[in-house]
């Protein structure tokens, strides 16, 4: 079973695919996590999460992870998978319990009263093409793919 989880092609489309939501998601995981560009950290976070919009600790921790963590999971193709499953199941969270309100297109204009949920239904769709495809070229999930294969194929030819 472990080896579905890395298994994956050489395709550039899909490296090209997970290197951007990859670099998009390490962003606003650093902005939790680390206070980086602009954002509260840690500890501003989950007071924000946990305080104003009344998310558990445990769950508020999660979804800093899965974008911090996953983020980064997408730029090394390392796990791709289960990285992309986490910031999926963020988007999800974030459109049922924020976003679905507010309708389908962001506020551009500043005349809405929040944001719609269209970034985030562009995010779960990378996120489903990822969870099918795999990695693709150019990362750990593709070497371990290719030793696995190289190695299977010695073990046929030693018998």
């Amino acid at each position: 079973m472990i080896r579905q989880l890395y298994a994956t092609d050489d395709s550039t489309a899909t490296s090209i695919l997970r290197l951007v939501l990859g670099v998009v998601f390490f962003a606003h995981g650093a902005q939790k996590m680390l206070g980086w560009f602009g954002g509260f950290g840690f500890t501003g976070t989950m007071g924000f999460f946990t305080g104003l919009m009344h998310i558990p600790a445990p769950l508020a921790f999660l979804a800093i992870a899965a974008e911090f963590f996953g983020g980064i999971g997408l730029i090394l193709g390392f796990l791709t998978r289960i990285a992309a499953f986490g910031i999926g199941v963020n988007m999800l969270v974030a459109i049922l319990t924020v976003h679905l309100p507010f309708g389908l297109f962001m506020n551009w204009t500043g005349t809405q009263k929040g944001e719609g949920f269209e970034f985030h239904l562009l995010v779960l769709a990378i996120v489903a093409f990822l969870m099918i495809r795999g990695a693709g070229a150019f990362s750990v999930d593709r070497i371990l793919t290719v030793s696995e294969l190289s190695s299977a194929a010695e073990s046929r030819l030693a018998h």
